[in-house]
């Protein structure tokens, strides 16, 4: 991308029939860096989460838990879903519920515009219905049980709870209309739908040919009203999905919607369908351009299972961030697990992680040097003098890792990212062992060798603070603090990050304050699991 364009990126929104887990912090997380890294590339960015609340499931968990389903979603929003974005530190722009009156009204408009344009009609269907993924299944997505409470019975493959049958009047969208056309997207713009496994799985779902979809329910009246038929509502995954542009001025505000339209999407694999076929083909009914990207990334697993609230594997954020902090949160997430593939979580990699990545490498690095600064030179970045070999081989890792790292970002690889960006970690860790700064500075002949080695180190620190700021914001901004960078270079947030390899930024003379442990040692008895 070129400095200055648009970057619309959009999590999923979240059903509030409970809690979230880290399965949820995790796509959250993934969309914040990228917002951050994009933000700090000057793109004109804009980061949307928010919440689904209309449909059976919210319906049937509010009266289970005797209250009404707007009180539910209340409730759930205020004390989980958006205290989740403070505990682990998301910088969203905004926040959308499907029960605000401002989607409501844009969804009416969508709606009767693909009504006059005959794109939906009345009908009848019968179908096996998955409460919990609010979708009607095909026999391939059922399996029958044999033992438990639901032995003998049709369950969903992903909930392994009993489908329901239906058969409902309800109105259709002429979603076979655009089987054609969607391959024809998926063709002239391959990288439309990624990882590669998630293209493959779309591609052939939509060539064994689609059906038109049932997008209203009348056995219950939780929903946004068909504007041309109040005994039913809408399907509430056909509401869910238009949240991408009800929050950024569809039917509205057509200047801001021209700002920010299209969206990368990212999204569990198990919803990619979703977002790959079923809505851009509402798009290209309604005549608007499909998403720039859908991004199906991998499953957390506990156990070797999906992550799942009604399994009871959920684990809560903060189980995580009040023993190892909210930046470590985010850091092992983003680097431990290949994003795109399913990763597995253990509370024992967590701690070795944490323990060799972050406290030995990274933070016992800013540590180490900070204090060298403030022994040998008062406090103030010293001048450096002439380059040895050593020195310059800093210096180019320092600007590939930054080359390597954002271009890993531009293809959602944030992994890979990180990894690159470690690579100047390491390189100054092994620079440091072998530079020996403490003995230098034992001798005046070597004093001037020693302020060449410890420049290097703190402009390479200044560099992983920008570079890592997305991923580890409050460490970053404590170790720009410490190296005093902001008197000369202005704030942390501030500085554009493609240019972070450039050497020689943080100027010579600048004042360093004291530094604190940025990742404490943790006890084992500390860790939970």
């Amino acid at each position: 991308m070129a400095a200055g364009d648009s970057f619309y990126i959009a999590t999923p929104i979240f059903y509030v029939n409970d809690v979230p887990h880290i399965g949820h912090a995790y796509t959250e997380v993934a969309a914040d860096v990228l917002a951050r890294w994009h933000r700090q590339s000057g793109d004109d960015t804009w980061l949307l989460t928010g919440t689904d609340e209309h449909g059976q499931k919210i319906l049937r968990t509010a009266v289970a838990n005797d209250t009404t389903p707007q009180a539910w979603a209340d409730k759930l929003v205020e004390e989980a879903w958006l205290p989740l974005l403070e505990t682990i530190n998301i910088r969203n722009d905004d926040f959308i519920r499907t029960t605000d009156k401002r989607h409501e009204e844009a969804v009416t408009i969508f709606l009767k515009k693909l009504y006059d344009d005959g794109y939906i009609y009345s009908g009848e269907y019968e179908g096996y219905y998955c409460v919990g993924c609010e979708e009607y299944k095909q026999l391939d997505d059922l399996m029958e049980t044999e033992t438990g409470d639901y032995a003998g019975q049709l369950v969903c493959k992903i909930h392994s709870r009993p489908i329901e049958v239906l058969k409902e009047k309800n109105y259709f969208f002429r979603m076979s209309d655009f089987q054609q056309r969607l391959l024809d997207l998926y063709e002239e713009r391959p990288d439309f739908i990624q990882p590669e496994s998630v293209r493959n799985e779309i591609l052939q779902f939509v060539k064994q040919g689609l059906s038109d979809l049932s997008i209203s329910r009348s056995s219950f009246d939780w929903g946004i009203k068909i504007p041309w038929d109040d005994s039913h509502v809408l399907y509430v995954w056909f509401d869910a999905l238009l949240n991408y542009i009800t929050a950024i001025g569809y039917g509205v505000d057509d200047e801001e919607f021209q700002r920010r339209w299209p969206a990368t999407q990212l999204v569990g694999k198990d919803i990619a369908r979703f977002h790959a076929v079923i809505w851009p083909a509402m798009l290209m009914a309604a005549g608007l351009q499909p998403p720039k990207q859908v991004f199906g990334h991998g499953w957390l697993l506990v156990g070797g299972e999906k992550m799942s609230k009604s399994k009871l594997t959920g684990i809560a954020p903060s189980q995580i961030t009040d023993t190892f902090g909210v930046d470590a949160f985010r850091y092992y997430f983003m680097s431990a697990i290949h994003f795109g593939q399913d990763g597995s979580f253990s509370w024992e990699d967590l701690a070795a992680r944490y323990q060799s990545e972050l406290a030995n490498g990274f933070g016992n690095l800013a540590s180490r040097v900070i204090a060298m600064v403030n022994r040998y030179y008062d406090g103030v970045v010293p001048a450096p003098g002439a380059y040895t070999a050593d020195d310059l081989a800093v210096q180019a890792i320092t600007k590939s890792a930054a080359e390597t790292a954002d271009a890993s970002i531009q293809k959602l690889a944030v992994h890979e990212a990180i990894a690159a960006i470690w690579t100047i970690v390491d390189e100054l860790n092994g620079y440091i062992t072998i530079q020996e700064p403490w003995v230098l500075a034992k001798k005046d002949e070597t004093r001037e060798r020693l302020g060449t080695v410890l420049y290097t180190a703190t402009e390479g620190l200044r560099a992983l603070a920008v570079l890592l700021s997305p991923v580890i914001p409050d460490a970053t901004a404590k170790l720009w603090t410490a190296l005093g960078a902001s008197a000369g270079l202005g704030d942390l947030t501030d500085q554009v990050i493609v240019d972070a390899g450039h050497w020689g930024q943080l100027p010579v003379g600048s004042r360093l304050g004291s530094l604190e442990a940025l990742f404490p040692r943790i006890e084992p008895s500390e860790v939970a699991g």
